[in-house]
């Protein structure tokens, strides 16, 4: 057994790592730093746990590159939040963050930048939630850091890169009864919200297949040298072949299925096709620009990789990943049951309920969001759109978050979904390169979706957080 070291002082986990993991079962027996081991259980189980009220929720928001700043920003506007400390590997975007704070007449935050600058943010005292927006391979180091030093963590997406990190994540915050959601902002878009309460509400009868993807044309933001520091995207696709980034479209259809409650993925097959453009882009650049020579001899991940879930229930999930090709965006979203379906992506978001071969004109589609658009949504909806960020879907996310903390809550997703959503990528690739070999799926619940409640998005006991004023801003 090797121990795993995240390099800091005083704070050393130590877990396995299994390099024949896909020969074992799903269920992986943890040990903690502490040495207690127990075999196919949790040690405590986070789904549906309610950690201690914060009336006031001190933030660190770490990476202020592309994602970071909007969730400055978006924080900025919501009561209850203290931004106590800012960081990013480049100083100057630390400023600039900075600026938005100055902007919303919030005070001034503690910088910190560097490589290792994360660490002295989280070890301050004075925080109570770590808000990460790095590089992906920094998600789980800093969620686990985190949370061994007694703060909550979210993660932008994915969580982790690998089954170990994701094992790691869950045994990590059940020990230290601590919340590690990953931010998943699609599972709060409108649509998604409003068939989420379909679903739960018997409309489109029994579930039996569901569809999400991540389609988007990031060809020339992943070629581009001021797009992703250290090109750390680009480097992604040339060392991985699989579904890189599943939990976009798969993240709201699992709510919809009740994934890890009271259903689990079961296991999956995977395909990817060549690549088309990539390699070829990176030898056209290369050709005129020395500085993409590294990149002109490797192998990408094909352009489109196409995975098939099956469920302990025997539904049927389906997914693809293609960012390179050009067409336009799409996460897809479809849900077919025994009496309906809902389905997103091309435009406008179409429902077939009953024994019909047509959509519902949109006189019943204005009725059906009247009737079962959820809570949250009437809340502060309205105000999401205002502030921006993939249409307001991400401010109701992070008001969400914060409501739950400062109420004492359950949080809509724990440290099993954003276990499982992100294992999706590396089992994926496992798949892909066994000529699409079946992949079981771990159960990171360890047979606790059995009797875990499904989640809600009602305002029982929550919608206390107030928002701050916009005509100032």
């Amino acid at each position: 057994m090797r121990k795993l070291s995240l390099g800091t002082a005083g704070a050393t986990t130590a877990l396995p790592l299994f390099a024949n993991w896909f020969q074992q079962k799903a269920d992986r027996p943890g040990k903690f730093s502490d040495g207690k081991i127990i075999a196919g259980q949790s040690r405590f189980n986070m789904c549906g746990y309610a950690a201690p009220n914060l009336d006031t929720v001190r933030i660190g928001i770490i990476g202020l590159g592309m994602r970071g700043p909007d969730a400055v920003k978006r924080m900025s506007f919501i009561e209850g939040v203290e931004i106590k400390a800012l960081c990013d590997k480049i100083p100057n975007r630390v400023q600039s963050a900075q600026k938005i704070l100055e902007t919303a007449g919030l005070p001034k935050a503690a910088e910190y930048s560097g490589d290792e600058g994360w660490k002295a943010l989280v070890e301050r005292p004075d925080i109570d939630l770590v808000y990460t927006c790095t590089p992906w391979r920094l998600h789980t180091p800093i969620a686990l850091y985190s949370m061994n030093h007694g703060k909550h963590a979210a993660t932008e997406v994915p969580s982790a890169v690998t089954l170990d990190e994701c094992w790691q994540l869950v045994e990590t915050s059940e020990k230290t009864k601590k919340h590690c959601v990953m931010l998943e902002n699609c599972c709060y878009d409108f649509f998604e919200l409003l068939t989420l309460n379909m679903a739960r509400n018997g409309l489109f009868g029994e579930l039996v297949h569901a569809e999400g993807a991540y389609l988007h044309n990031l060809l020339d933001l992943n070629f581009s040298k001021t797009g992703y520091a250290d090109m750390w995207r680009l480097r992604e696709n040339a060392s991985r072949n699989g579904n890189l980034y599943p939990t976009h479209g798969l993240g709201p259809i699992a709510q919809c299925l009740n994934i890890n409650r009271g259903d689990k993925m079961d296991y999956l097959v995977s395909m990817s096709s060549n690549d088309f453009l990539m390699g070829e882009t990176a030898r056209q650049k290369a050709s005129v620009d020395p500085f993409f020579q590294e990149f002109a001899s490797k192998s990408y991940r094909g352009n489109m990789n196409t995975t098939m879930i099956r469920t302990q229930n025997g539904k049927t999930i389906l997914l693809e990943h293609d960012v390179t090709s050009p067409r336009p965006y799409s996460r897809i979203h479809q849900l077919t049951g025994t009496k309906g379906m809902a389905c997103k992506w091309p435009e406008p978001p179409r429902i077939a309920l009953g024994n019909t071969e047509k959509w519902l004109d949109d006189t019943k589609m204005k009725e059906l969001e009247d009737q079962y658009t959820l809570p949250i949504v009437k809340h502060v909806g309205t105000f999401a759109k205002k502030v921006g960020g993939h249409g307001g879907m991400d401010f109701i996310m992070d008001w969400r978050l914060i409501d739950c903390l400062r109420n004492g809550l359950p949080l809509d997703h724990d440290v099993y979904d954003a276990a499982l959503w992100s294992s999706v990528a590396p089992l994926s690739e496992e798949s892909v390169a066994a000529r699409s070999k079946t992949v079981d799926v771990p159960d990171f619940t360890r047979g606790a979706w059995k009797t875990n409640q499904p989640m809600t998005l009602g305002l029982e006991g929550a919608a206390t957080t107030t928002l701050r004023n916009m005509t100032e801003k």
